[in-house]
């Protein structure tokens, strides 16, 4: 927000009857005002609360109590209670500003909406409000003293890399009266995607198998699977189009599993010659060739290359049982066509390898 946009100012309790507006007004939020000093003293009183009702919100409300309290007069009255309740509502047409933002919202029709972001004043006071609770408060303060003296505590929320904004320096009045109370200071999240810390692919030595839980646990694999099942159960027909269609989804899945195993061949050599170790013989071989250099009766065996044969079954058992289902009952010549698939793949993979 530019301090000095003086484009049109809403006030909006989130009644959401303006179909021009999008808005992130709600409950419990403070109401702000705009304007000189009389009006943001005018707006002081009438953020009075009698039985915790708002002088202003009794005004909107049209509760005759406050008539009869400001004079004898009624007319008088009526006329003052009216000019109060004027101080939230709109003077002239509504108008952006050019030190305002302003976005285009494309339409399929090649037109466009304008869209003049407004700046939540209220909200932005909320979270003032809630981000100093959690840093000053004397119920913060406790629990992190009794965080530091490893005591029971009633734990304690950080807003990690905030960023201070200020509006309208040495006068934060001139801006708005919520801004006024803040000292023109608002907070500003951090808009950051999380540091990751990769904790690296540790290999497989734990299971019997990359085909189960290991391997679905990767979530694009997992999804490749599920459309899939999803495309074979949907249709009836057996056409050109619909072969073309499944052999792609099916190279897919085996480019992403033989993504997986070269991650996995790129690992420290020799792991799989732990003696606790419990991944199958054949996939020992395939998945840890580096071994090969320092154990020639590895080397020996993995030479002979009956493992692929193995390896290719297993994926084509494998991936024959997750993507079978009622309306798509595969049987073994499928699995058999997966496992085909998958052995051409592997051949083609392994004469790219060094």
């Amino acid at each position: 927000m530019h301090p000095d946009a003086r484009g049109t100012n809403v006030f909006d309790v989130g009644s959401l009857t303006s179909p021009h507006l999008v808005s992130s007004a709600g409950e419990n939020l403070e109401k702000d005002v705009v304007g000189n000093a009389a009006a943001l003293d005018v707006f002081k009183f009438l953020k009075l609360e009698v039985a915790g009702i708002s002088l202003l919100q009794r005004i909107q409300d049209g509760d005759p109590s406050v008539s009869a309290a400001m004079a004898d007069n009624i007319a008088l009255a009526e006329e003052w209670t009216q000019s109060f309740a004027g101080i939230v509502e709109d003077e002239g047409r509504p108008a952006s500003h050019t030190l305002a933002k302003q976005v285009y919202f494309p339409l399929e029709d090649g037109d466009y909406h304008l869209l003049a972001p407004l700046y939540p004043t209220s909200l932005v006071h909320r979270l003032f409000q809630v981000i100093n609770h959690d840093r000053f408060s004397e119920e913060a303060k406790s629990a992190r003293e009794a965080r530091r003296s490893q005591k029971p505590g009633t734990g304690y929320r950080e807003h990690l890399n905030l960023a201070v904004q200020s509006f309208g320096g040495t006068k934060p009045q001139n801006i708005s009266q919520l801004n006024s109370e803040r000292g023109g200071r608002a907070y500003l999240l951090a808009s950051l995607p999380p540091t990751w810390k990769d904790q690296g692919m540790k290999p497989p030595s734990t299971q019997r198998t990359i085909f189960g839980r290991w391997s679905l646990s990767r979530r694009d694999l997992g999804a490749s699977i599920n459309m899939l099942k999803k495309f074979l159960a949907g249709t009836q027909h057996n056409n050109l189009p619909i072969r073309e269609a499944r052999s792609r989804m099916v190279n897919y899945i085996v480019d992403q599993v033989l993504g997986l195993a070269f991650t996995v061949q790129s690992l420290p050599a020799g792991w799989s010659a732990n003696a606790e170790c419990r991944l199958n013989r054949a996939e020992c071989l395939w998945l840890d060739p580096g071994r090969c250099d320092d154990d020639p009766d590895f080397a020996a065996e993995r030479q002979l290359g009956d493992w692929k044969e193995n390896t290719a079954a297993h994926f084509g058992r494998w991936l024959n049982q997750l993507i079978r289902s009622d309306q798509a009952p595969l049987d073994s010549a499928a699995a058999r066509h997966w496992e085909n698939d998958f052995a051409d793949a592997m051949q083609t993979f392994e004469r790219g390898m060094p």
